[in-house]
């Protein structure tokens, strides 16, 4: 079987030549022109950062991008859904809000903004699941599921709860609307150990559903109410809080999985991921940590597992920065190495799962060519 073709290219230019030019070399080269865009409406997928954080794609890369399709015929458009916790990305009016105020207006990308899963994260669609163990059908939003043709633009980075947030994170959580992020998150619940906790309490801050309250001066929480999100794992800065069902975080991986397959599935897809500013968290948090690696390149693909596997790939090969989340984990005398970045970052996470189950379901293949400009 013919092995996917990733294309990469790194952050070196010439002078005279910019990244975002540098980044319309490579998806030409990578094929985006044989899509027929001609009058057809583009989702250009990302993630618009939350209020703080200063790590998600810079908008001159969406400029860059969406300028390709136009020339192609192509009527382009930002996307992303609502989340489930509290943040500046809620609802449609704070996301745009919040988009805008982190450069992603009109002027800067050369496009509009539709929030997918409409104003309260409640206009979504269900869509089949080609080949689904864990869902027959998915909850994406309906904006996402309307458009002609699918583009992931994505900031590849560590996360806490998946390990690394690549372009299946980006598809499949990231498309859910509400009730499709909800369904996804709904494995495990995590826990505190409180000889371990610090009552900073910097995770109710960042809990989504009100579920954590301090009893004694240490954190608990009320597992009827919690959604499983995760964010309070990122938040912690003392490892007092871990996953409470034994094998959660690698269930929700498959499950993006699946939400990726349903949001690509039937339709022209294409796939852009950076490796840069790589956080050991994800770009959701209100803030961003130093990054855990150099930066390493530009990647696209027809096939979004491929590039996953590939930026992973990458990324594993990259020296560690020391003053880093990893770096502090690694120069630790009792830390038991990995011998893997992202799980040396942050050592609970399952994130080899989603690539097998991407192939597994038929989404894409995780043998690649890896074709250099």
């Amino acid at each position: 079987m013919e092995r996917a073709k990733v294309y990469f290219t790194d952050f070196r230019t010439r002078i005279g030549v910019s990244l975002p030019e540098k980044l319309q070399k490579l998806v030409r080269r990578a094929g985006i022109g044989e899509i027929d865009m001609d009058g057809k409406f583009v989702a250009i997928k990302l993630h618009f950062g939350e209020l703080g954080n200063i790590s998600y794609l810079r908008p001159n890369y969406v400029r860059a991008l969406a300028e390709v399709v136009k020339e192609l015929g192509g009527k382009p458009f930002l996307t992303d859904c609502n989340t489930l916790y509290p943040g500046s990305r809620k609802n449609a009016l704070e996301h745009l809000y919040c988009a805008e105020v982190n450069g992603f207006n009109p002027m800067t990308t050369g496009c509009q903004t539709i929030i997918g899963d409409g104003l309260r994260g409640t206009d979504d669609i269900a869509v089949p699941v080609r080949n689904g163990e864990y869902f027959q059908e998915a909850y994406i939003g309906r904006a996402v599921m309307d458009a002609d043709i699918f583009i992931s633009l994505t900031h590849f980075k560590g996360h806490e709860a998946t390990g690394f947030g690549g372009t299946l994170k980006n598809i499949g959580m990231g498309c859910g609307s509400r009730a499709g992020k909800m369904q996804q998150h709904n494995e495990g619940k995590p826990h505190v150990i409180p000889e371990l906790c610090r009552d900073c309490k910097r995770c109710a801050k960042e809990c989504g559903s009100d579920a954590i309250s301090y009893e004694s001066g240490k954190a608990y929480i009320n597992q009827e109410i919690c959604k499983g999100c995760g964010r309070c794992i990122g938040a912690c800065a003392f490892d007092a809080i871990e996953n409470n069902t034994e094998g959660a975080f690698a269930i929700l991986g498959r499950k993006i999985a699946e939400y990726s397959q349903a949001v690509c599935d039937g339709r022209p897809c294409f796939h852009v991921s950076l490796i840069t500013d790589v956080s050991p968290n994800c770009d959701c948090h209100g803030e961003n940590d130093a990054p855990i690696l150099p930066d390493i390149g530009m990647l696209a693909s027809f096939d979004p597992v491929a590039l996953d596997q590939a930026c992973v790939d990458l990324c594993l090969k990259a020296e560690p920065i020391r003053n880093s989340q990893l770096g502090d984990n690694l120069a630790k005398p009792d830390w038991q190495h990995h011998h893997d970045h992202f799980l040396d970052s942050n050592p609970n996470v399952h994130y080899r799962e989603t690539l097998e189950h991407g192939e597994k379901i038929g989404l894409g293949m995780r043998e690649y060519e890896l074709l250099r400009l």
